[in-house]
C-alpha cells in the first residue's frame, strides 16, 4: 500500500513536470520539491492541529504529542522530498548530491528520534516518584541515575549519529580507515586528547551507578556549602546558600574528598555554636534551646544534645545540635535559634555574655606573706 502511496505521488509530481515542461530544469526542479516540502508541511500542521485538540484534555498524552512534534514535522519533509526527487527534471550528478544529503538528514533524524525517544521513556519512568516530599531519597536517587545516564546516552548516540554521517563520504571512511590501520599513534594522540572527555564521561556513568552524590542533595565542597542543583555530562552545578554556583567537573567526585551531609537520608543534623562566661545557667539554656525550635514546628525539627564541648581562658562553648527532615530546614531552624537565644540571654542572663577578666593588683591590700591581692574586673 506504501508503494503504491508513493508510485501515485510520484505520478502526480511526474505529471506537473510534464506540464511545466516549457520552464528550465532547474525552475521545474525547484517548483516540484518546493511544492512537495510545502505540502509535507501543511500536511503536518494539520494532523498536528487535529490531534491537539483530541488530546488537549489528555496531558500525558499531550505532553508526548509536543515532545514528538519537531522530530515527525522533519520525517514528513523528508519523506515529501525523496519522493519527489526522482520526478524532477534534473541531471544525475546533481540528484546524487541531493540523494546524499537526503540521506545525512535521514542518519541526524535517526538521532533525533533516538534521543526524543529515550527522554520520552525517562520521563515516563520518573513520573512514579516525587521530589516534592520529606522524605525524597528514593525519588532523588532516581532522578540523579536517569538524568546522568541519559546525558551519557545521549552524547553516545550523537556521536555514533556523526560517525554513521561520516561513513557515508568514501573519502572520509578511507581515511579513517587507512589512519588507524598504519599508525598505532595516532589513537595514542586522539586517546590524550579526549582524555578529559573521556573521564568526565566515565565519571558520570560512575556516578549514575554509585551515587554518592544525588539531586539536591546537601554537600561542602571545598569550604562551600550547597545543594546539587543538576549533573550534566561533563560537570555538576552546585547551588550555595548565597544563591551563588559552584561548577565542578564530574570527576572531581569521584578523585577528590567532600562532604555529603544527606548521603543516606535527608534528614540533617546541624550545629550552634555559642561562647558564653563561667557563669552561665547551661541548664536554662538546654531547656530554653529545646522550646525555641520545638515553637518552630517545621518538619519535625528538635534539639539532639546541648553539652559544653570546650573551654578557654575566658569562655566556654556550648554546642547545640539540632536535625530536621531537611538540610534546608535545618540550617534556617540553626540560624533563628542562634539569634534568639542570644536576644534571650541579652534580655534574662546578660551575667551569661562572655567578659574579659584582667587582674589588677592593689598595693594598699596586702595578702599573708606579704604578696598583693588581685582584684578582677
Amino acid at each position: 500500500m506504501r508503494q503504491d502511496i508513493t508510485q501515485q505521488l510520484q505520478s502526480v509530481f511526474g505529471k506537473i513536470a510534464g506540464a511545466l515542461g516549457f520552464a528550465p530544469a532547474w525552475a521545474v526542479s525547484l517548483f516540484c520539491l518546493a511544492g512537495a516540502l510545502i505540502a509535507a508541511w501543511l500536511l503536518h500542521a494539520a494532523i498536528l492541529a487535529l490531534l491537539e485538540r483530541l488530546l488537549r484534555e489528555r496531558s500525558y498524552w499531550y505532553s508526548i504529542l509536543q515532545a514528538t512534534k519537531e522530530p515527525t514535522r522533519l520525517a514528513f519533509l523528508l519523506a515529501a522530498f525523496a519522493v519527489a526527487l526522482p520526478t524532477s527534471p534534473l541531471d544525475p550528478d546533481t540528484k546524487a548530491i541531493f540523494a546524499r544529503l537526503l540521506g545525512l538528514a535521514t542518519i541526524c533524524l535517526l538521532g533525533w528520534m533516538a534521543i526524543t525517544a529515550l527522554h520520552i521513556a525517562a520521563n515516563i519512568y520518573l513520573m512514579g516518584f516525587r521530589a516534592d516530599v520529606q522524605d525524597n531519597l528514593l525519588a532523588r536517587k532516581h532522578i540523579t541515575q536517569v538524568r546522568v545516564l541519559l546525558r551519557a546516552t545521549d552524547t553516545i548516540i550523537v556521536l555514533v549519529t556523526a560517525g554513521f554521517a561520516l561513513m557515508t563520504f568514501d573519502a572520509v571512511r578511507q581515511y579513517g580507515v587507512s589512519l588507524f590501520a598504519s599508525a598505532g599513534i595516532a589513537g595514542v594522540v586522539f586517546g590524550l586528547a579526549a582524555q578529559p572527555v573521556l573521564s568526565n564521561l566515565i565519571a558520570g556513568v560512575q556516578l549514575a551507578i554509585t551515587q554518592p552524590i544525588r539531586i539536591e542533595d546537601a554537600v561542602t565542597v571545598q569550604n562551600e556549602y550547597g545543594w546539587i542543583e543538576e549533573i550534566t555530562a561533563t560537570y555538576v552545578v552546585i547551588r550555595l546558600w548565597d544563591l551563588r554556583r559552584l561548577i565542578v567537573p564530574l570527576n572531581f567526585f569521584i578523585q577528590q574528598p567532600f562532604y555529603n551531609w544527606t548521603r543516606e537520608k535527608a534528614a540533617t543534623m546541624g550545629g550552634v555554636l555559642l561562647y558564653l562566661d563561667y557563669a552561665a545557667p547551661v541548664d536554662v539554656v538546654r531547656k530554653k534551646a529545646a522550646d525555641l525550635v520545638a515553637e518552630t514546628n517545621k518538619d519535625n525539627a528538635k534539639v539532639v544534645s546541648v553539652q559544653v564541648t570546650n573551654t578557654s581562658a575566658e569562655a566556654i562553648e556550648v554546642r547545640i545540635l539540632v536535625n530536621s527532615n531537611s538540610a534546608a530546614t535545618t540550617s534556617d531552624v540553626c540560624a533563628d535559634l542562634r539569634e534568639k537565644l542570644i536576644a534571650y540571654l541579652q534580655r534574662q542572663h546578660p551575667e551569661a555574655l562572655p567578659r574579659r577578666r584582667n587582674e589588677i593588683i592593689d598595693p594598699s591590700a596586702r595578702q599573708a606573706g606579704g604578696s598583693p591581692a588581685p582584684r578582677s574586673v
